[in-house]
């Protein structure tokens, strides 16, 4: 790592390598469309129609060298979502890092009149790359005691109620 810059933030080293394979003519590299953005945009590399409260499963002509270590994942695109009400089934899919096939995303029309037409080389998700830690899972009897406990779905309220 870099020493901290003026404005206290920590620069992440520069990266990892991954191999991209473009299984066709109209697949196209991922790509950030700021410098700091955080994940890389996917492109349509088919034609599709979603039909209203429809689902498709979208191929976007890449595979990925992933190398142990490192995964991806797939994310929805919150423009599509605000414009067009369009979302990912199985948000955020997961790709392993010994997948190597075509990475598709599973398209969710929420529009209950409009089709959504895809286009070829149109933005449909997003792909966040994220390092694993190896984790050893073990049987325990007793876990530690937190301030959440047991409690789940709701449990801090709506405005600070319980």
């Amino acid at each position: 790592m870099r020493p901290e810059s003026d404005d206290g933030a920590r620069e992440v080293p520069e990266g990892v390598t991954v191999p991209v394979k473009l299984l066709g003519a109209a697949a196209r590299l991922p790509g950030r469309a700021y410098e700091h953005d955080a994940a890389y945009d996917l492109h349509a590399a088919e034609e599709v129609v979603i039909e209203p409260l429809g689902r498709a499963v979208v191929g976007t002509g890449v595979a990925l060298g992933l190398p142990p270590g490192l995964a991806a994942l797939t994310l929805p695109r919150s423009g599509l979502a605000a414009r067009h009400g369009i979302s990912m089934v199985n948000a955020p899919g997961l790709i392993d890092p010994g997948y190597r096939g075509e990475v598709r995303v599973i398209l969710l029309n929420t529009d209950r009149a409009e089709p959504f037409h895809v286009a070829v080389g149109d933005r449909i998700a997003q792909l966040l790359f994220v390092p694993l830690t190896r984790v050893d899972l073990v049987v325990s009897d007793q876990l530690d005691k937190t301030e959440r406990g047991p409690r789940g779905f709701g449990s801090s309220g709506r405005g600070g109620e319980t």
